[in-house]
């Protein structure tokens, strides 16, 4: 659990400030769960450059409540998590000063998100709060005020832990929750765990990733593991410590997580999902009749590609929808037996190339085009598909054929702006797997859209 703190004070000299408006939003790595925010009586005056600043004058603190009356909300809505903040040394000296002056030593572990944010998006040209999340595309309401750039804080903090694939953000709160006690139980850990899509991550007593998965429901994929009998099961439900997860919205972006977390981290339970898992690819070529044709085969690393597969029965079914089955097909017989096949996927009909009705260069002419749209060549494209909300949408960014990364976004011109959508996608490898995922998926699935540019 984190608890995000914005606070802003009177001004003046340092450890004299008094503090005149505080805001603190409770987030479960998911969503805001609590909040408290209050404006507070410093009882002492406010420096003129921060009342032009923030707004925030001495008649509106009259009526405030005083620092020692929302002490206790403080500490309650705290406890046990870890203190956010931008440029968090200044948030925390500054409750701690307020907790000293009433005797009580606040402590807590903090994390800074100026600090977070050069290590995990370096090279920006300013990492002030406003100027960091406006090159984000991050909303922003209320600058300057506690409630608003807490809230944009929030949102950062929630983009920063997607962008951390090797999860450091998440091993130190475990550690934090290792130092606090005794491992919950297998149900504790369960009731936890959200009903939702995305990714969920495994960790034994000293933190480490022991397991990464997907599911459309990590709850009910949780459960699976640990009522399982089969030996990883076993395994798992032996040294498990804690499970920890990330809400995607969009199956396509668990999968591309999946894949990659599990090639940067190499949890010791995943050690088959280290390699590929596509076996079979589609390969073209041309047939002694001089006709471009298609087989399944093999994966082999020699040749480039059309699409891949799981199975050879994966691929069988795919290159069953892709011939025609009209009349003139029927005709050809152990037309799929020999896994040879004249192209139907955007084609919508047969001109008899079977049987030699149509000549090869007009038929290679449509095949080539199919095999382009299959492979991505040269295709700049943003598949846009579920978000982790309801006013959230995902994106996946494909940049010449090559898959660049993903993101989540709230505006349009987030993702039609291609600067903003340079720093908020999330970089990952492009590599056969990824690839393989996301035309498998697309060719599965229905998404919300795609957009060329």
């Amino acid at each position: 659990m984190y608890t995000i703190i914005d606070i802003e004070t009177t001004g003046g000299q340092y450890n004299e400030e008094g503090i005149t408006e505080i805001a603190i939003y409770k987030f479960d790595g998911h969503e805001v769960v609590d909040q408290f925010i209050s404006l507070v009586n410093p009882e002492k005056p406010i420096q003129p450059f921060v009342v032009k600043l923030t707004g925030i004058n001495s008649a509106m603190l009259r009526s405030a409540p005083k620092f020692y009356e929302v002490a206790k909300r403080i500490i309650e809505i705290t406890e046990g998590s870890i203190v956010v903040a931008h440029n968090a040394s200044f948030d925390y000296r500054i409750l701690q000063m307020e907790f000293r002056r009433l005797g009580f030593d606040f402590k807590k572990p903090t994390l800074c998100t100026v600090e977070l944010a050069k290590k995990i998006i370096p090279d920006l040209p300013s990492y002030s709060l406003g100027k960091l999340v406006r090159s984000l595309g991050i909303p922003m309401a209320d600058r300057h005020r506690a409630s608003g750039d807490a809230m944009a804080t929030v949102k950062l903090f929630k983009m920063l832990l997607a962008k951390d694939l090797t999860k450091e953000i998440v091993k130190s709160y475990i550690k934090t929750e290792i130092k606090a006690g005794l491992s919950p139980k297998l149900l504790d850990i369960l009731e936890k765990l959200p009903s939702k899509t995305g990714i969920y991550y495994i960790h034994n007593e000293n933190g480490d990733l022991i397991y990464i998965g997907k599911s459309k429901n990590i709850k009910k994929r949780v459960n699976q593991h640990f009522t399982g009998v089969n030996s990883k099961s076993k395994k798992i439900q032996r040294d498990v410590y804690t499970v920890t997860c990330e809400e995607t919205g969009s199956e396509l972006i668990a999968l591309l997580k999946e894949s990659e977390e599990i090639k940067i981290n190499k949890p010791i339970y995943n050690r088959a999902q280290r390699k590929s898992i596509f076996n079979f690819a589609m390969y073209s070529h041309i047939n002694k009749e001089g006709y471009l044709a298609i087989t399944i085969e093999k994966a082999d690393g020699r040749k480039k590609e059309i699409t891949s597969f799981v199975s050879l029965q994966e691929g069988k079914n795919f290159l069953f929808k892709l011939t025609s089955e009209n009349q003139l097909c029927q005709k050809i017989n152990g037309l799929y037996e020999t896994k040879s096949a004249c192209f139907q996927y955007k084609i919508k009909e047969c001109n008899g190339a079977c049987i030699q009705l149509e000549s090869p260069e007009t038929y290679n002419t449509r095949a080539e085009d199919c095999i382009h749209y299959l492979q991505f060549d040269n295709n700049n494209m943003v598949v846009v598909d579920k978000g982790r909300g309801i006013e959230e949408r995902s994106a996946v960014l494909i940049e010449n054929g090559v898959y660049k990364g993903y993101c989540f976004f709230d505006l349009n011109y987030q993702i039609t702006n291609v600067e903003i959508l340079k720093n908020i996608i999330i970089p990952m490898q492009n590599n056969r797997d990824t690839t393989s995922i996301i035309k498998n998926h697309i060719r599965k699935n229905r998404v919300m859209r795609i957009l060329k540019f």
